[in-house]
């Protein structure tokens, strides 16, 4: 009996072993790989409960969200536990009901920590990242970091229910008696990019053809579009964007809203229009329907495609429309042929 059990147990082993060799050839899996990710596996989960991560508060609610959902994501991805400081909770917890735990600035100037710096996109040496206590560095914002646990990141950013209710409200008074409205919400980021782009990154902005274009799109696809406008500069909105049917409203009394509030409003709509800028991204994100948004808006040398990558802020399916580059381009031929007359004489 023993010995037909052990060649039974033998011959089974043996059935198992061909299988599972079958299988690593059958779907061409590296077993170096197969087996190096196994043991990672094993050591996240013992070491799941260990140390502290963290990552910087700098910028504004866009960039604020990316280092979050950053944050989130990587921390999880090293089996670490991710906790955030305190700036970061006073400006997200106003608008989401975010769930990481706040770090007292008391701890946070005792720990030493590892200063991990990052690059704006997902890199396979961030599943890596070796250190209990990780303070998280730079401006991420990308979906490679953290949309393949989307789920979790929208559950993050759920709005407090009363800016919920104040969002939906605004949009059903600006409805009136109006039926079948698609709201599409509209956000032109200006400011301090009117100089920056052009003069520091050799690019443009949205300008008044971009915004045609876009807001065409919605008009031709959809019956009753109407486009809820926020921006940190609204007179310039209410003069190149095109209200001649009526279907435009310039959120708020024309000026520059709260950040939160614009935001809030944005994303209770069913669609977005975009220029530039992580806020932007931020709300196509969250709205989940159709996006477009602002594309190849920089000279092809400039310094800026060294720390963004376009395919890395924008999602595949989002649509994207050329920017108008033709003021870059024409100023700098004026500048050659200057330059030029300049040697010859």
């Amino acid at each position: 009996m023993n010995k037909l059990f052990f060649w039974s147990l033998c011959v089974t082993l043996l059935f198992l072993g061909i299988m599972w060799i079958s299988f690593i050839y059958y779907y061409n899996l590296d077993i170096y790989m197969f087996m190096n990710t196994f043991k990672k596996g094993i050591l996240l989960k013992t070491s799941e409960k260990k140390g502290m991560w963290t990552v910087n508060a700098i910028g504004r609610l866009g960039n604020l969200m990316g280092q979050y959902a950053t944050l989130y994501a990587l921390a999880k991805m090293n089996g670490h536990k991710a906790y955030i400081v305190p700036d970061m909770y006073n400006q997200l917890s106003k608008i989401f009901k975010i769930r990481l735990p706040v770090l007292h600035q008391d701890v946070m100037n005792r720990i030493q920590w590892r200063h991990y710096g990052l690059q704006d996109w997902m890199s396979d040496e961030y599943r890596y990242i070796e250190g209990e206590y990780v303070n998280l560095v730079g401006y991420p914002c990308s979906f490679t970091f953290y949309h393949h646990i989307r789920d979790e990141i929208l559950r993050e950013f759920t709005f407090h229910d009363f800016i919920k209710e104040e969002s939906n409200a605004y949009l059903e008074k600006i409805r009136g008696n109006k039926k079948n409205i698609t709201f599409v919400g509209v956000h032109v980021r200006r400011g301090d990019y009117v100089q920056v782009m052009p003069n520091t990154w050799k690019g443009v902005i949205a300008d008044k053809g971009y915004l045609q274009k876009a807001t065409d799109y919605f008009r031709n696809k959809y019956e009753n579009p109407l486009f809820v406008v926020t921006s940190n500069e609204m007179d310039w909105c209410k003069e190149n964007i095109n209200n001649s049917l009526g279907d435009v409203n310039f959120a708020g009394d024309g000026q520059e809203g709260s950040p939160a509030r614009d935001f809030a409003l944005l994303a209770h709509c069913n669609h977005t229009i975009m220029t530039i800028g992580t806020f932007g991204i931020w709300v196509g994100y969250l709205v989940g329907g159709e996006t477009i948004y602002l594309s190849d808006y920089v000279l092809p040398d400039s310094p800026f495609l060294k720390v963004f990558k376009y395919e890395a802020a924008f999602l595949p399916e989002w649509i994207g429309i050329p920017a108008d580059l033709s003021p870059l381009l024409n100023e700098k031929k004026t500048l050659m042929t200057f330059s030029g007359f300049i040697k010859k004489n």
